[in-house]
This record gives C-alpha cells, sequence and structure tokens, in this order.
C-alpha cells in the first residue's frame, strides 16, 4: 500500500464531504439576510416566515459544516507533518485570523439567529443574521488565502532552519498583505462566492419546486423560488466574469496546470479549445472530443494564431498533472455553469410572460438541478488541486528558475504508516456516511414540516408565551370588570 496515494484520497474524501456544507452555508446566508431585510422594509409577515424556515435548515448545515471541517486541520498534523512545517508560518497568521475574525464573529450571534426570534427585537435580529453572514464570508476569506498562497506564492521567503543536525527549508512571511493579496486570492475569492450564492439559490429554489409541484405552502414557495431565481441570475453571469479572471491567473501563473486543464500534451498554435473529450496518456491526445479552433489561443493571449505551451515543453519542468482528472472535472464545472446560465434565462422568461409556475416539466428540472450545483462547486475544488500537482506549495518562476515549492511527495509526516491512513478513511468512511443519512433524514424532516403559519408569527408579541393572551382574556369579562370574586387568584410557581 502506497501512503502517499492513501494520504491523498484521505484528505481528498474529507475535504469533498465537508465542502458540501460551507458554500451552502454561505449562499444560505445571503438569502436569510435578503428576507429579514425585506420584512423590515415591508412588515410583510410572509418575509418573516421564509426566514424562520431557511434559517432552521442554516443552523443544521452550519452544524455539520464545523463537525466535518475539524478533522482536516488534525490531518496537517498527522498526514502531513513535513508540509505543516513548510508553510506554518503562513497558515499560522491566515488560521489565526479566521478564529478571530471569523468564528468569534459567528458563534457569538449565531445562538441570536438561531433563537432569539421572540427575545430580540426584528432589528437586533437581522443584525444578528447579517453577523453570521459575514463571519461566513471572513472565514472563506482567510480559508481561500491560506489556498491561493499555495497556488500562486507571494510575499515569503524560503529561509533554512537546522532541526536536531537536520535541515529544513520553511516559508516565512515578509509582507502580510502581499501573502494576502497573492495573484490569485482575491480573483478565487470571488469565484468562491459566487459559486456559493449559485448553491444557495438553487438550493432555495429545489425545496420551493418541491412544495409548488406539490401544492404545498404555494405562496411562501412562489415568493421563495422568485427571490432564488434572481440571485441565480446575477450569480451565474457574475461566474462567467470572474472564470475569465480566473482563467488569466491560471495562464500567467500555473502554465502547466492550464494545460492539464485544457488537454494541450503538445505545445502548438491555433490551440483549440475543447466542449469535452476523452485525454489519453498513451497518445498524448484528446480523443472523441469536440473543440472549437484556435479558441484557446485566442482566450488565453488575445490571438487565434498565438502560441499555447504543451506539457512536453512545461512538463520537465513543472511536472505534469493528472490530465484526465484535471480535464473533466474542469469542463464539468463550465458545463454545468453554461447549462444554470441557459435555463435561468428560460425560467425569467416564463416568470415574464406570467406562466412560470405552469411549468411542471420546468420545476421539476429545479427539484433535482440542486445536485448539479453541488457537483459543479466538489468539480471547480477538485480542477483547482489536481491541476497543481505534482506540487503542494506551486513554486515562483525567479530570473527563468523555480524558486521554492514544496512537491506533495515530499510534504508527509515520516511517521505515518499506510495501515493507519487505511484505516482512518474506513473509519471516516462509516462515520460520514452516518452524518450524511442524518443530515438527509433532518432536511426531509424539516422540509415536511415546512414553514410555519406567517399569520401566527405576524408579531414577536403574540409569541411572548403559550396562552398568554387567553389566559389574560379569562381574568377580564367583557364588560371589563374583574372576576376573580368566584376564583382563587394566586401567582403560582
Amino acid at each position: 500500500m502506497d501512503v502517499l496515494l492513501l494520504s491523498r484520497l484521505q484528505f481528498a474524501f474529507t475535504i469533498m464531504f465537508h465542502y458540501l456544507f460551507p458554500p451552502l452555508t454561505i449562499g444560505l446566508g445571503m438569502v436569510l439576510v435578503f428576507l429579514e431585510a425585506r420584512f423590515l422594509w415591508t412588515k410583510d409577515p410572509l418575509y418573516s416566515t421564509a426566514a424562520r424556515f431557511w434559517t432552521r435548515i442554516f443552523g443544521l448545515n452550519f452544524a455539520l459544516g464545523v463537525a466535518t471541517g475539524i478533522v482536516m486541520e488534525f490531518e496537517f498534523g498527522t498526514n502531513w507533518a513535513v508540509y505543516s512545517r513548510y508553510v506554518g508560518d503562513v497558515f499560522g497568521s491566515a488560521l489565526a485570523a479566521e478564529g478571530i475574525f471569523a468564528f468569534f464573529l459567528e458563534s457569538g450571534f449565531l445562538s441570536l439567529l438561531l433563537f432569539g426570534w421572540d427575545r430580540v427585537g426584528p432589528k437586533m435580529h437581522f443584525f444578528a443574521t447579517l453577523m453570521v453572514c459575514l463571519g461566513g464570508f471572513f472565514s472563506s476569506i482567510w480559508i481561500v488565502i491560506a489556498n491561493s498562497w499555495q497556488q500562486t506564492p507571494a510575499g515569503h521567503e524560503i529561509r533554512q532552519h537546522v532541526i536536531n543536525g537536520q535541515i529544513f527549508e520553511r516559508a516565512e512571511i515578509v509582507d502580510f498583505w502581499a501573502m494576502v493579496f497573492n495573484p490569485s486570492s482575491v480573483i478565487r475569492l470571488v469565484h468562491v462566492w459566487i459559486g456559493a450564492a449559485i448553491l444557495g439559490a438553487f438550493f432555495v429554489m429545489s425545496i420551493s419546486a418541491w412544495y409548488l409541484l406539490h401544492g404545498r405552502h404555494t405562496e411562501f414557495a412562489r415568493r421563495s423560488f422568485t427571490g432564488g431565481l434572481l440571485l441565480a441570475s446575477i450569480a451565474c453571469l457574475a461566474q462567467m466574469g470572474s472564470g475569465h479572471f480566473a482563467a488569466d491567473a491560471v495562464v500567467k501563473h500555473q502554465p502547466a496546470k492550464l494545460a492539464a486543464l485544457e488537454g494541450v500534451y503538445h505545445t502548438t498554435t491555433q490551440a483549440p479549445m475543447y466542449l469535452f473529450g476523452w485525454p489519453d496518456e498513451a497518445s498524448q491526445s484528446v480523443k472523441y472530443g469536440v473543440a472549437v479552433p484556435g479558441m484557446l489561443s485566442l482566450v488565453a493571449h488575445g490571438s487565434m494564431n498565438a502560441e499555447v505551451q504543451g506539457l512536453d515543453e512545461l512538463g520537465p519542468t513543472w511536472g505534469r498533472p493528472p490530465v484526465w482528472i484535471a480535464f473533466q472535472s474542469y469542463h464539468l464545472m463550465i458545463a454545468i455553469g453554461m447549462t444554470f446560465l441557459g435555463s435561468t434565462v428560460v425560467t425569467c422568461w416564463y416568470y415574464w410572460r406570467g406562466t412560470l409556475f405552469e411549468q411542471r416539466w420546468l420545476l421539476w428540472y429545479y427539484v433535482f438541478a440542486v445536485i448539479l450545483a453541488f457537483a459543479a462547486n466538489e468539480a471547480g475544488w477538485v480542477a483547482a488541486e489536481t491541476g497543481r500537482q505534482p506540487w503542494i506549495v506551486y513554486p515562483t518562476l525567479r530570473d527563468g528558475q523555480l524558486y521554492g515549492g514544496l512537491r506533495t511527495s515530499e510534504a508527509l509526516s515520516e511517521a505515518v504508516r499506510a495501515e493507519q491512513v487505511l484505516g482512518s478513511i474506513i473509519f471516516f468512511g462509516i462515520v460520514y456516511c452516518l452524518l450524511f443519512i442524518l443530515w438527509i433524514m433532518l432536511l426531509h424532516q424539516k422540509i415536511q414540516h415546512g414553514p410555519d403559519d406567517q399569520t401566527r408569527l405576524s408579531s414577536p408579541k403574540e409569541e411572548l408565551g403559550p396562552g398568554l393572551l387567553d389566559a389574560a382574556s379569562e381574568l377580564i369579562d367583557p364588560a371589563g370588570s374583574m372576576v376573580s370574586q368566584n376564583r382563587d387568584i394566586r401567582p403560582t410557581a
């Protein structure tokens, strides 16, 4: 058994499961802020009802995101000790900032968000919702900055240290803000946020479409679906621009990744851009593909006659990423994105005509489209991470030479054994299967329960206590006189 392969599989499995939840939490946080703002603006109780319903689902996803995220921090120490030593100065500051700016903010206001509906006023509850949403954004900022630094390192120097007679290299920060604003951090962060918005919107539309198809909570579902459609339409358009800028960063700083993502085995002019295909290592070509001639040269370098470097030229210097998985995950992400863009345009057209909710086939599409939204987020992560192999920290090019960088094969812990990693994979597999089943069951339960009656929840004062108004009415007769003559009225514990 190969301990390197097992360790990579373990981390990929645990982070892919974890990544089901943070984008959805961020996306739902945006939805909650919008709903509560609309309630404060319009005083329409339906917005308060919708906010309560989606808050319950938000809380479930938030809990699972926190629980599954902790595991990866331990993996850095158990499986990737050399990596942790190499990036400790960089990641230490980023993760500390996440704890200060994100976890404290989220945990400080999360209880008010989940349990403060009838204990604080609407404005204070909106403020708590806004702070929790911002906490999710802050958390994503520092995680993406740390990951982007691995892709395009900046603001550091490689220094040698002697520990127990052995020489070790370590990346140490010399310019904190250069590290934060490394060449890909802002671009990747915007890309992640837009992906989260798309996932949150399609999640809302999925549940709303299910209610509409079954004739349940129709007014709530119509409002929720319409709001989700607005967010999805804006986000899908924005993602096209974000994806273009992200691709530009790859062209400038990670040429070998570009070659892998686009299946460019040989340096060529008028390089085609594949819509789909099957990369074949034996023939060093993409088989069964459909491509637009010259499009990759045009998009990457501004001219259809421009030269695009292939893996035959880049491989000896930068290494060769696993082309097949990088190519397929990248094109899957793009295919889903274009599908979403087209479907939201069609849906907006039906909405403009006033016949949207009569299109049962379209509603059924949205019931299941949320699965594609999850797949797009996962595929984007796979493409980004496999495309930078064989490096766990990508090197930079200085004076024509590679500077720094850490290969994945050199980042492992020296003490960890293959059977230990295999055992942990099996254990995590069992635990995560149970967590996934629990998530589905609780999610199903909350969807079946549905939103509460908005007329009952129109004012927080109506829920000060069960039967409070009824109890008060028993003490006063219709004429307004006390009826305590025939009743022993004494305070009770």
